[in-house]
């Protein structure tokens, strides 16, 4: 195997890294897909998929919780987290056997160990020098924590998280992004009261301010607990659990807590600065072609500054075998990758921020036009409140799709394809959209903004 030169081989078997070895598979290339793990990554075993599968259970306990007001008679009797558990390993399992196959079926040379980055157009793994015309680099990311706050006993991440036999009594939540209030969902769904701590002065911070007060609304409702605006300070853990203090003097205690702060780019000691990578707090520097400026150098994924997300992975892994093989792809755009919350009520948006529109164009030049799902069938039938959001430019196209409430995630495609095509708001409105969906609510958003409302007040 050392004596063969792949046209691409790559370092990091997650979303990334087999999405570039799959297409690239696919355009004609001898390709060595290099993982120290199993393929699929954090995003197929340790992140979004039994994430996912954690709060689909949780959604399913609440509607045996919620059944009588919709007429059915059922006893809610706790949660099993056995059961749970192996629900999810079922998921992730038939998962990772079909990518397995996929892999197998594009004849992708896998290679198990860890490899570094030993030369412009090598990869050394389990002593053997892996040599390719190009080489992309898709080594991931990690949980973060935060200096002087090891993981350790009952302070865990996320990846502990998801590997809990039991379901805590009291738990508290450092960070109040995507992971820390998805968990703070199941948890809650689950049976537990949840104190949340968040230093920005909302959950869901990059996310547009409506949203983020929508949600508060919503956790309050819900009888989650967090504190914004307020800082970390330590943590003590005993017998009986942990007691976290923070800089204003707020003190909780839990059974564990949880420290949901980000994730880092998982680079350290990989090879890339001695291979003369640009590098900046451990993310490999590209242009927007992901090109590294170094040989024949690709970098995708978490790795790569920008929203971390798997979907992006899968985007840029296909984006650079299509750009190895001269194809010339459209680049990659951060504001126009959907981005989903799965908490509930669910939260999802691509494009711009109301604030991110006013800064870009004036605040003058910008229309938002807001609907309201109570006027919606189908969110009356879910019983779920929220809102659809649209943000277009004065006599211009969308540049921005905001939702909230109970399954709503199903509706951030359409959300993609107005913000990456442009569409004008008068295009949008004249759609048809199927009675009763939630999908119907963009229409009736659009036709806010084409100055036609139907369902909504002008």
């Amino acid at each position: 195997m050392s004596e063969t030169v792949y046209d691409l081989v790559i370092l990091g078997g997650g979303s990334g890294g087999y999405a570039a070895a799959l297409r690239g598979a696919q355009l004609g290339m001898k390709v060595a897909l290099i993982e120290g793990d199993k393929v699929g990554g954090t995003c197929l075993h340790r992140g979004c998929i039994p994430t996912k599968a954690l709060l689909h259970a949780a959604e399913t306990a609440d509607a045996v919780k919620e059944s009588a007001q919709f007429g059915v008679l059922s006893e809610y009797q706790g949660i099993d987290m056995g059961a749970v558990n192996k629900y999810r390993e079922g998921v992730i399992s038939r998962l990772y056997k079909g990518l397995q196959g996929l892999i197998k079926s594009r004849k992708v040379d896998l290679i198990t160990g860890w490899g570094r980055l030993t030369a412009k157009d090598t990869v050394t793994v389990n002593g053997q020098e892996i040599k390719g015309k190009n080489i992309v680099l898709a080594s991931g990311s990690y949980s973060r924590s935060l200096p002087n706050l090891p993981i350790e006993g009952r302070v865990i991440t996320s990846e502990q998280a998801l590997q809990l036999d039991w379901v805590p009594q009291r738990a508290v939540i450092l960070g109040g992004g995507v992971i820390g209030v998805e968990f703070a969902s199941v948890w809650a769904s689950f049976g537990c009261e949840v104190t949340i701590i968040e230093g920005f002065d909302h959950l869901v911070p990059n996310e547009d301010e409506t949203v983020s007060k929508a949600l508060e609304r919503a956790f309050r409702k819900r009888g989650i607990k967090f504190h914004t605006g307020t800082r970390f300070q330590s943590v003590t853990q005993d017998d009986s659990g942990v007691h976290v203090t923070c800089e204003d003097g707020t003190e909780v205690d839990g059974d564990l807590m949880l420290v949901a702060v980000g994730r880092g780019p998982a680079t350290a000691n990989l090879g890339y600065e001695e291979a003369g990578l640009n590098m900046d707090r451990g993310f490999v520097l590209t242009n927007e072609r992901l090109h590294t400026g170094v040989g024949n150098i690709y970098a995708v994924g978490d790795i790569v500054p920008g929203l971390q997300l798997a979907h992006r992975g899968f985007a840029h892994g296909i984006f650079v075998a299509e750009e190895i093989a001269g194809l010339n792809p459209r680049e990659v755009v951060d504001a126009e990758i959907p981005r989903v919350t799965y908490c509930e009520p669910e939260i999802c948006s691509v494009g711009l921020s109301r604030r991110q529109a006013e800064e870009k164009y004036g605040k003058d030049k910008v229309k938002v036009a807001e609907y309201n799902l109570a006027g919606n069938g189908k969110s009356q039938i879910l019983n779920t409140t929220g809102f659809i959001t649209l943000i277009s430019v004065e006599d211009g196209p969308i540049v921005g799709f905001n939702a909230f409430g109970a399954r709503v995630s199903e509706l951030v495609g359409e959300g993609q394809l107005m913000v990456s095509w442009e569409a004008f708001p008068e295009d949008l409105a004249a759609l048809v959209h199927g009675h009763p969906t939630q999908n119907e609510a963009i229409g009736e958003a659009a036709m806010v903004l084409a100055g036609k409302p139907l369902h909504a007040h002008n």
